[in-house]
């Protein structure tokens, strides 16, 4: 059975209690490595923010509320990619997805410098520092918004079992180009069979997925 089509049943009480030393490893390792890497990026952080500035002015940081583990709300970190105003002009965008997400392939409110970040997924670098505060992990299910969180069914909300994280098995497996029941099922697949081997394995498939720049836009 593909993970693509394995549906999570795995109680909360199981999930929570499972791998406990490994659970503790993540939740050291993780942000130490967070902090390395952010220290070692620190001069394309600085390029990032200049060529932000320079192509479209406004903040470089776009911060929004994202909905993390046990529906606790935090704010999430991006390099801004879009006009500064434009969660004003959202309802005159076409959604591309089905189900809950909401994407644009065409989005007019992207920046040029923007759509550069996307592509190479360069935007979610400072969520680096969510990962440090323990908000984020480097690995898990996509941070959720809560107008999405408010559509779930029972079943969906099992993802917010986990601490989510800056990629995973949706982000490696097509992003924005799988269906909305693909991304919930790669998900839950990552919360009823986490272990340090998987966060390894989709660590490593992540580069490939970043320079293919699949389904990012």
């Amino acid at each position: 059975m593909t993970v693509l089509t394995t549906i999570a049943t795995t109680p909360a009480h199981r999930v929570r209690s499972r791998h406990g030393l490994q659970r503790v490893l993540k939740r050291v390792w993780e942000p130490a490595a967070a902090v390395l890497g952010g220290l070692l990026i620190v001069p394309l952080l600085l390029l990032i923010a200049i060529a932000i500035r320079l192509d479209s002015g406004g903040p470089v940081i776009f911060r929004q509320v994202r909905v993390g583990r046990d529906g606790r709300a935090f704010t999430m970190l991006k390099f801004r990619t879009m006009a500064a105003d434009a969660e004003a002009h959202r309802d005159e965008v076409c959604n591309d997805c089905d189900g809950v997400l909401f994407k644009s392939r065409q989005d007019p409110r992207i920046t040029r410098v923007g759509r550069l970040l996307r592509r190479y997924s360069l935007d979610e670098l400072p969520q680096l520092v969510n990962v440090i505060r323990g908000q984020m992990a480097l690995v898990g299910p996509r941070p959720a918004l809560f107008a999405e969180v408010e559509r779930y069914d029972r079943e969906a909300r099992r993802r917010l079992q986990v601490v989510p994280g800056m990629t995973g098995l949706w982000q490696v497996s097509g992003r924005s180009d799988l269906a909305w029941d693909d991304a919930i099922r790669l998900d839950l697949d990552y919360v009823d069979h986490w272990s340090l081997a998987l966060d390894a394995r989709i660590l490593a498939r992540t580069a490939r997925a970043v320079l293919g720049h699949s389904g990012a836009y």
